[in-house]
Parts: C-alpha cells; sequence; structure tokens
C-alpha cells in the first residue's frame, strides 16, 4: 500500500459510493514551448482507494517510467477519461493562465459521462462551468484524483514534445519538454525561436 493519503475532508459531503468525481489539472503552464494540455478524469467514489492501490501521487515525486506504467493502470479504473489543450496561439492571446483554465474547460466538457463534482487543482474555478467545483490548492499532493489527472496529461505532453523534437531538434525538447533550462535559453539566443514558442512568454522576446 502506498504511503500516500487522501484528504478525505474534500469530499465530506458525499456519503453515496456511486458519487461521480472528477480530477482535473494541468500541465506545461511554466513551458516556454508548446502547448498547455488538461486531463479530467472521472471515476465512483468507491473505485478512488484503488488509485492509491496502484501507487498513483503527485505525478512530480514518479520518475517518467513510472508516470508511463501507470497511464494504462489509470485508465482501466477509471470510469471515463479527456485530454484537451490549449494552443500556443491561444496562449499568446488569452494569457496563460486563461488557456490553462480553458484547456481544462474542454478536458471536462468532453467527457461521455457527466460527474456530480470536480476537484480542481489550485485555487480557482473554472469559468462558466455548470458542475459543481471544489478548487483544491496544492491538489495533486491531496487527492489522488486529481494526481491521476496530472498523470495523463504530463505523459501525454511529454510525448508530443518528444515528437516535436524530431521538427525542432534545436531546441533539446526531448530532455527539457519545453521548460525554461539554460540548455533551451541559450538555444533560443543562439536560434531565435520557432513556431511553437509562447511569445507571450519574457524569454521568448
Amino acid at each position: 500500500m502506498s504511503k500516500y493519503y487522501f484528504d478525505e475532508s474534500l469530499l465530506t459531503e458525499y456519503d453515496s459510493q456511486n458519487t461521480l468525481i472528477a480530477g482535473v489539472d494541468e500541465v506545461g503552464r511554466g513551458a516556454l514551448f508548446g502547448s498547455v494540455v488538461a486531463a479530467t478524469i472521472v471515476l465512483p467514489l468507491s473505485n478512488v482507494t484503488k488509485l492509491i492501490v496502484i501507487g498513483v501521487k503527485d505525478s512530480k515525486k514518479l520518475s517518467p517510467k513510472k508516470r508511463q506504467q501507470l497511464v494504462q493502470p489509470i485508465k482501466e479504473i477509471v470510469t471515463d477519461w479527456h485530454i484537451s489543450y490549449a494552443s500556443v496561439a491561444e496562449i499568446d492571446s488569452l494569457n496563460i493562465f486563461q488557456a490553462s483554465l480553458l484547456a481544462m474547460k474542454r478536458s471536462v466538457l468532453k467527457l461521455q459521462v457527466t460527474p456530480d463534482i470536480c476537484l480542481v487543482d489550485g485555487k480557482f474555478p473554472i469559468p462558466d462551468l455548470s458542475i459543481t467545483q471544489k478548487t483544491v490548492i496544492k491538489g495533486d499532493l491531496r487527492s489522488p484524483v486529481i494526481a491521476a489527472a496530472s498523470i495523463l496529461a504530463k505523459v501525454w505532453r511529454d510525448e508530443l514534445m518528444i515528437r516535436l523534437a524530431e521538427q525542432y531538434p534545436e531546441y533539446g525538447l526531448a530532455a527539457n519538454k519545453g521548460y525554461p533550462t539554460a540548455a533551451h535559453r541559450l538555444a533560443i539566443q543562439k536560434h531565435g525561436i520557432s513556431l511553437e514558442h509562447r511569445r507571450s512568454f519574457k524569454s521568448c522576446q
């Protein structure tokens, strides 16, 4: 059994094991390159402990290999899941905060089932969403439902960055996944920015 425990106080008002709980999280907000990606998973309250049993926890505390290994077991446990994103153009036109909320909203609205409540990572709710929401600061630490969504989103985005690394080999994307490492910043200084860099970010200007 994992040493990772679910903060049960998040769902004290729901006593039915059939209550459909969604977890929503985004990844790539701090990157200089590529889309911001969001995932939503849905499962009944009765299945939440199954996520803990398979080893789901904060994606940042898992190795890339372990995150990859968890993807299929998570998909087998949940009732539904969806991954969406906001493009670089949307990030530059809206700002990264609004684009992150947009990606999360898209991932919820694309679900085939409607959850009873969405646990949303962070302190800001998703705008104009008719489903009940609860924002959870450090949600990927406090809820395996949010953590599982984060794992799906991160693996999906990392795989996207690896594919884009073939198209843009000069930026070292397979290693940095688009984040502002020293090598990535140096590559921008040397080669300029690509069509997939976020022009609204200071480091890309």
